[in-house]
């Protein structure tokens, strides 16, 4: 497999070096083990010849991407380095930048493969290569992504989302997660070494590590609805009662809540009853009946259905990482 991973400046350095470890332990480990795999030939390019890491390292960039003329396998677009909206939009109106995006949208619409994680996914929906696709995004800048992108299909609690040639993965340590899918595209059994030897858990989910509070602060009316739920988590939900508290019409509040969390006004308050329910388990010793009447559920096998759906984790595992 050849892989092309694309460096702009300020590329996130963590991410970089994530994606470059992956492949390399994997060539390291089918040459140990004699695996019939071939080797992955990965190339640094970037849209500028000198490049720096977010941390002011200097990146070898082995040509640019204009001169690549698509013959890889994947077009790997790690994260910049831009974490908050303030930074992030100012960085996607940057001249690399918009030359990323005009390559990544001919490498697309010449069918080429294109990968992409955390803030990368920016860089690929800014392209308008990701609309009318399935994606994910970074957790936290899911709210900021829907409203530049409206025509993606974003699924933001999935860590992976795989759309024709497209991968998206979510945030910062999901370009670990990114690279190994890549590696099952050639051999899952490797695939499933290099987890091992990188210590890596399936975690197909980023609810577990989503903080509720921090998105819905992104809107005053979906602030004041979490306010609002959090202070009767107990009790059963009812949108009449939720639209009032906030002060506005239960169809103003479902659209909102769509528009700023892409999700209904009860799957939110589900998000926060799974949320306290975890914090629940890991620090007291309650038991799981308890904890589903504390949370407003009738019993704790409904509990532990949704902490399953929810976090691809049961109970016992949920208290084991107290």
């Amino acid at each position: 497999m050849k892989l092309d991973v694309l460096a702009l400046d300020g590329v996130f350095d963590s991410g970089l070096a994530m994606v470059l470890d992956v492949f390399t332990t994997a060539n390291e480990l089918a040459a140990m083990l004699q695996l019939d795999v071939a080797p992955f030939d990965v190339t640094i390019v970037g849209t500028r010849k000198r490049v720096r890491t977010a941390q002011g390292f200097t990146v070898p960039v082995a040509h640019t991407l204009a001169d690549t003329g698509g013959a890889t396998d994947w077009l790997v677009v790690p994260a910049l380095g831009c974490k908050m909206p303030e930074t992030l939009e100012p960085a996607l109106q940057r001249a690399d930048v918009r030359d990323a995006c005009a390559a990544l949208r001919a490498r697309a619409e010449d069918g080429g493969c294109i990968a992409a994680a955390c803030i990368g996914t920016f860089v690929l929906a800014e392209a308008g290569v990701l609309a009318g696709h399935k994606a994910t995004t970074t957790w936290w800048l899911a709210t900021l992504f829907r409203q530049r992108y409206p025509a993606v299909l974003l699924d933001d609690s999935r860590m992976l989302v795989s759309s024709g040639p497209l991968v998206t993965a979510g945030a910062a340590l999901s370009h670990v997660d990114m690279a190994l899918w890549l590696v099952r595209q050639a051999s899952p059994e490797l695939a499933a070494l290099v987890a091992r030897y990188l210590i890596v858990d399936s975690r197909p989910s980023q609810s577990a590590y989503v903080i509720s509070d921090h998105l819905s602060h992104a809107d005053p009316l979906v602030e004041r609805f979490e306010r609002w739920a959090r202070g009767r988590l107990a009790e059963g939900f009812s949108l009449d009662e939720a639209a009032q508290a906030a002060g506005t019409s239960k169809r103003t509040l479902a659209r909102r809540m769509q528009q700023v969390l892409g999700k209904s006004p009860l799957s939110y308050v589900q998000d926060l009853r799974v949320e306290r329910a975890v914090h629940l388990l890991k620090t007291s010793n309650k038991s799981l009946e308890q904890i589903a009447g504390m949370v407003g559920y009738a019993d704790g096998v409904t509990l532990r259905t949704l902490l399953r759906q929810r976090l691809g984790r049961g109970v016992r595992e949920v208290r084991l990482e107290a």
